[in-house]
């Protein structure tokens, strides 16, 4: 059984994350771990039809983004990989920057300390020099960012289960963003 994390965080494009949830949970050999800000779950309420709760009970498992202790805060839980999205720039600074604060950040913080595969859906047009710093800090550490495309949800299921190199791209900039190849024997 593979284990996801799914963050939401607080950007415009909260129906993106549900589809994926959706799809994930079509997936018998996956359980989805899941972590919302507050920022999530106000964008919810406001771009779609659904409620918090049923966001929620499309995961496994969910944990509050307050409960900075939960398991995905430390490296011993074993995940398989780690998708926020979106991910505001908000989330890609404290990322870039370190800043676990919260869990979403925390657990972030934590996959890449344990090199396991973290996908960033990175929502903001146009981006900043200084958006554009963070996403480059981050690409150096190896994560992959997913643009906001309508096949966004295809690739990072692709990308996940096959592991094939793909060319991503963040927002509607062409800042092409090259996978780096998985260190761990899950996606050789």
């Amino acid at each position: 059984m593979r284990r996801i994390l799914v963050g939401i965080s607080g950007a415009s494009g909260a129906p993106i994350a549900i589809r994926l949830l959706q799809r994930l949970k079509e997936m018998s050999d996956v359980e989805t771990h899941l972590v919302m800000t507050r920022g999530a779950k106000l964008t919810i309420e406001q771009e779609t039809e659904a409620t918090v709760d049923q966001v929620k009970k499309l995961a496994d498992v969910v944990y509050e983004n307050e409960e900075i202790g939960s398991r995905p805060a430390s490296g011993s839980f074993s995940i398989d990989a780690m998708i926020i999205v979106p991910c505001s720039m908000k989330t890609v600074a404290g990322i870039a920057g370190g800043y676990s604060d919260n869990l979403l950040l925390r657990a972030a913080d934590v996959v890449i300390k344990e090199a396991r595969p973290l996908f960033l859906v990175a929502r903001e047009s146009p981006l900043s020099p200084i958006h554009l710093r963070n996403l480059q800090e981050l690409s150096m550490m190896g994560f992959d960012n997913s643009g906001a495309e309508s096949r966004t949800i295809q690739k990072l299921i692709i990308q996940f289960f096959v592991g094939t190199e793909i060319r991503l791209y963040a927002s509607q900039k062409q800042l092409e963003c090259r996978n780096i190849r998985r260190r761990s024997m899950h996606f050789r």
